[in-house]
């Protein structure tokens, strides 16, 4: 995405991501969510990514470190026209059969640690970043709303971004490995999964930038244990959309405002539909930003 190799100055940073996700998995398709079986289910799902970013002042081997903690919470609402098997079924009546259910509940997910290292060179920015999600969260066992995911999951990141200040061009690419763990309470192992992000903005001004994006996703490993009913559902996911930014300054600090929308066109054994985020960030302490670049640059975490 945007900026997708650069880390920011040294400094704190706070960083609100709002993600809003409205889908549909039709045509009569079955999934599983929470150890439940359904089909012609649609999800509209609207999650806060409440992010706390901390550079460090000293660089380590030539780049700039961070850690980050990040605290997901929102309310999934998931309606299935089909209710095939599951808890839901079986802890009302002991047995399969066709219903159909709805499910909306606010709760809390499960906590992220991160941790990057980024190195600069020109107008070359480049880092490496890791991160770790903590089954710590509220999830509700057998049911379908749920933000946590109940599963340790390791994420592996590398991102590249050329940008020329004369020009105002950013040109970002962020690839990934997701290692993701087994829920207990379902007993379901969710396969392993590569991502692909790219991205291609044009600052208008210093304060305004427009850009495209798409994304790729792509599981690399079946699905496994003996709660995954669909057998191994290894899922597939492209979207394409645009982004764009602004950063104004509220007394003395630079807020940042992005707004990111995509649509999935082409998608496997996932729900289909649009993803939108609207991301809020600015520094809580920093020293001053290089004239040279964006400001908006020193905002983003």
């Amino acid at each position: 995405m945007p900026n997708g190799g650069i880390l920011p100055p040294p400094g704190t940073y706070f960083d609100s991501t709002t993600y809003f996700y409205n889908a549909r998995i039709g045509g009569g398709r079955s999934t599983q969510l929470g150890g439940n079986v359904i089909a012609d289910a649609k999800v509209n799902l609207v999650a806060d990514f409440v992010t706390g970013l901390w550079v460090v002042p000293t660089p380590i081997l030539g780049g700039n470190v961070a850690f980050g903690l990040v605290l997901p919470f929102g309310e999934p609402a998931v309606q299935a026209g089909v209710l095939l098997n599951g808890p839901l079924i079986n802890q009302a009546l002991g047995r399969p059969v066709g219903a159909s259910v709805r499910d909306a509940t606010f709760n809390a997910g499960d906590p992220i640690l991160s941790s990057s290292i980024g190195w600069h060179a020109g107008n070359w920015h480049w880092k490496l970043a890791s991160a770790l999600s903590i089954p710590a969260g509220a999830y509700e066992p057998g049911q379908l709303s749920n933000v946590a995911l109940n599963r340790y999951v390791g994420d592996f990141s590398a991102g590249l971004s050329y940008l020329d200040p004369t020009l105002g061009m950013d040109l970002s690419v962020v690839a990934g490995l997701t290692l993701n763990g087994r829920n207990p309470a379902t007993r379901y192992e969710t396969g392993d999964e590569f991502h692909l992000d790219v991205s291609a903005t044009k600052y208008l001004t210093r304060e305004l930038s427009v850009g495209v994006i798409a994304s790729h996703y792509q599981q690399i490993t079946g699905d496994s244990g003996t709660g995954a009913r669909l057998g191994p559902f290894k899922g597939r996911v492209t979207a394409v959309g645009g982004t764009i930014g602004l950063t104004v300054p509220v007394g003395e600090i630079p807020v940042s405002a992005r707004v990111k929308v995509l649509r999935e066109v082409e998608v496997e054994n996932r729900f289909q539909g649009t993803i939108g985020f609207l991301q809020v960030s600015f520094p809580l302490g920093v020293p001053p930003t290089p004239s040279s670049e964006p400001r908006s640059l020193a905002a983003r975490p």
